[in-house]
């Protein structure tokens, strides 16, 4: 009997399913990866900071100024001049007093001032921006508890009032890609399962093909009369005779 041949070829739907999935799967590896690098790390570096119970000691503003860069269209930069606010905290965590930050990025900006306005073309604008913050600070937070973040390990002297990264950027940087790598694979996986059904439908479907027409030629042959061609009809009343008797009579 002849071996059937069965296609195992994908056909032009299967075959975009397939690059579907594994783009998808490429996608979530690689920006696993790259979130990872930009925002998952310095996200459980600002975890790390406990959260701590703070009281305003003093407020300062230096005679330094600082400079900033402002932009003003594409092909146009300059720099710009601000005064430094300085506000010293007591925290609970140490006990001890230290230098108050908006956030990570205004303390990798400038470790020597409490806040980075947004940078003005106007040296005058900046400073309007600096004593509003100086008046909050002092008027209306005083000395009033509030709660900041504080690492021991990493910058003991330095206090946060707030974290740049929290626990939903966490979840984002890990939710995304494994979404997008557990859709890419269930389309691979599910395009070769209906493609593996597909074949063996496809073989048992042949095979039962190839039975029914040797089926039908073995119906179609009337078997020989063995008992017609052994066998001679006899009378009803016919009475059998020896061979002896038969011989005698010839």
């Amino acid at each position: 009997m002849a071996k059937m041949r069965v296609s195992y070829e994908y056909s032009e739907a299967e075959d975009k399913s397939i690059r579907l999935g594994l783009f998808l799967i490429v996608c979530g590896i690689l920006s696993l990866f790259i979130l990872g690098f930009c925002w998952l790390s310095p996200t459980l570096q600002s975890m790390q900071s406990k959260p701590a119970n703070c009281t305003v000691v003093s407020v300062l503003r230096p005679e330094e100024m600082f400079e900033c860069v402002f932009t003003c269209g594409a092909d146009c930069k300059g720099t710009s001049l601000y005064p430094c606010l300085q506000i010293f905290v007591n925290n609970s965590e140490s006990n001890s007093v230290a230098l108050l930050h908006f956030d990570e990025q205004q303390l990798v900006l400038n470790p020597k001032c409490s806040y980075v306005p947004p940078c003005e073309r106007d040296n005058q604008k900046n400073k309007d921006n600096v004593l509003w913050w100086e008046d909050y600070w002092t008027k209306e937070v005083s000395s009033q508890s509030f709660t900041c973040f504080f690492n021991q390990q990493r910058r003991p002297d330095d206090v946060l009032w707030r974290r740049s990264h929290d626990a939903s950027v966490l979840l984002h940087c890990v939710l995304w890609p494994m979404v997008s790598l557990l859709v890419g694979t269930l389309i691979v996986l599910l395009t070769v399962c209906a493609r593996s059904l597909a074949v063996r439908a496809e073989a048992i479907q042949k095979r039962k093909c190839s039975y029914e027409p040797a089926g039908n030629s073995e119906q179609g042959k009337t078997p020989p009369n063995t008992n017609t061609a052994s066998f001679r009809t006899l009378p009803m009343f016919a009475v059998p005779v020896r061979r002896r008797d038969r011989e005698q009579e010839h």
